[in-house]
């Protein structure tokens, strides 16, 4: 007899309880569709926030949502429309899903990350189940072939297409001004950015501005010598601790302050570091703070600044194919600068059984993996 379920992770918002299901394996319904196994899944703190139960919710009909949008999966079958797919191919999935609405413009022209009506979902997070199970369907267009040499590394595709499409922003907006000198041989080179967190969006957003030319300092709370600054400075970016130097000390240190990625999603330590954006500078946010009862902060001279400096601040959410694209040529250029810095990213590889651990402890590291096959 045939398996017509297999093991999956998921919330139940009711119960209020994160759990190993048993779910039904997917079949291809539509000529468009393929089947895709499901080799790894990556954690991160969208997961854990979704099992606190802050927010999360599962499809019409279900009463519980699987998790998972960091995935690396394999072909298995292919729909008769599916032509740039085959079985045996590695592919990455996007996570957003556009809305139906025909006024929603960015959602008919496959910009949903910049969907203004809200109505769209998101696999694993917001009304679609996750690939946190053991094979799944998809349309083709929402999956991105990665080359095999890539397979040890291809789980940071979807953390890094946050720096990639923040970076698709930044050049777009700058193009107000000459900020990027067409004589030099990189975008960024002449240029100081400053990355907030050293977490796995942090790092590959260091990595992904270093690569560019950019001079490049990480801000993040614990002292030196630790692991992840050792990887900071590895890739050629300076380790600043914000435990040992203010936002002002960091910003005498690295002078004017061209670009800030945040990635920390700390609202506080953003709110500092803003203050300190240099002239001409822009921002970007990329983290979602936890809701949290508010700040102060000195948004008179925020305001000021912003005005008489010129400065831009940008938020990001999701990203498009064009960002997924960009995250694999991205990570076949860090795989040849610096090849152990990347693999040391992935901090350990577990079975789906290790779902609480990875889930709900205090499991330590930077990036982990929940390996299936």
């Amino acid at each position: 007899m045939n398996k017509t379920t297999m093991r999956a992770v998921g919330v139940i918002p009711g119960k209020r309880e994160v759990r190993l299901l048993e779910h039904a394996i997917p079949q291809i319904g539509a000529a468009h569709e393929v089947k895709v196994r499901s080799l790894e899944v990556g954690i991160c703190g969208t997961d854990k926030e979704i099992c606190t139960f802050v927010y999360g919710s599962p499809p019409h009909g279900s009463d519980y949502l699987v998790l998972g949008h960091e995935s690396l999966g394999q072909v298995t079958e292919v729909g008769s429309a599916v032509s740039g797919l085959r079985p045996g191919d590695l592919v990455v999935p996007s996570v957003r899903r556009p809305c139906s609405h025909d006024h929603c413009s960015p959602c008919r022209v496959d910009l949903q990350d910049f969907c203004f009506t809200g109505d769209f979902t998101e696999r694993g997070i917001k009304m679609t189940h996750g690939f946190m199970t053991e094979y799944y369907v998809e349309a083709e267009r929402y999956l991105t072939i990665v080359p095999p040499e890539l397979r040890d590394v291809a789980i940071l595709v979807e953390p890094l297409t946050v720096a990639e499409k923040a970076l698709a922003q930044v050049w777009q907006i700058q193009e107000r001004m000459p900020w990027s000198r067409s004589s030099v041989s990189r975008k960024g080179d002449g240029l100081r950015a400053v990355v907030l967190g050293a977490g796995p969006v942090g790092i590959l957003g260091a990595m992904a501005l270093v690569a560019r030319g950019f001079e490049t300092y990480v801000y993040s709370r614990s002292p030196a010598p630790n692991p992840k600054a050792e990887l900071v400075e590895s890739i050629g970016a300076k380790y600043v601790s914000s435990q040992l130097e203010t936002a002002e000390q960091l910003a005498e240190r690295v002078g004017n302050i061209d670009l800030v990625y945040e990635a920390v999603g700390a609202a506080r330590i953003s709110f500092q570091v803003l203050k300190v954006l240099g002239t001409n500078g822009i921002f970007v946010f990329t983290g979602i703070p936890a809701p949290k009862p508010p700040i102060d902060t000195e948004a008179d001279n925020i305001m000021r600044n912003i005005v008489l400096k010129n400065q831009v601040v940008v938020g990001t959410v999701n990203a498009d194919r064009a960002a997924f694209q960009a995250a694999i040529r991205d990570l076949e250029i860090f795989i040849r600068l610096w090849p152990e810095a990347l693999r040391s990213l992935i901090t350990g590889r577990y079975s789906i059984e290790s779902y609480k651990e990875l889930l709900l402890g205090d499991r330590s590291g930077i990036k982990n993996v929940i390996a299936l096959d």
